[in-house]
């Protein structure tokens, strides 16, 4: 068995194939998927497949910082928000850089332009990876 990693309810985090080098994320073992913040989410078609193209906006409070981002659609979900309310995301598979660990994630895409984080880890990107310490923060080095 492979030792997990420990990390604290909010970390800093990077999603390469995206081209985010940098995403603070909360550490939400409620969740059970992981999200990020994207805005003008456009569905395209390259070689018979389903993609999107979208706009990240990694850095709370930055509104100038604009990553335009790509990526294969894996499918198209009902979310229930923390809210309650039900919407349709799409999902997409990346790979997730937390300190010296990589591994890919499934996250879905949906605008967080009103809360404090960009990124949710939710608990299926951690199984069997991650312990959290909720009194600790930014335990990785990114």
């Amino acid at each position: 068995m492979t030792a997990k990693i420990t990390v604290g309810w909010r970390e800093w985090l990077s999603l390469p194939e995206l081209g985010i080098e940098k995403i603070k994320a909360k550490v939400d073992t409620g969740a059970r998927t992981s999200c990020i913040h994207a805005i003008n989410i456009e569905e395209y078609e390259e070689d018979g497949e389903k993609w999107v193209k979208f706009i990240a906006q990694p850095l709370q409070d930055d509104e100038q910082t604009r990553i335009t981002c790509k990526a294969k659609v894996k499918k198209i979900k009902a979310v229930t928000s923390s809210s309650g309310q039900k919407e349709l995301r799409y999902f997409i598979e990346t790979t997730l850089h937390a300190g010296q660990h990589s591994w890919p994630i499934e996250v879905t895409l949906t605008s967080r332009a009103t809360m404090k984080f960009r990124m949710l880890l939710g608990r299926t990107a951690m199984e069997n990876r991650i312990v959290v310490d909720p009194a600790l923060s930014h335990l990785l080095d990114s």
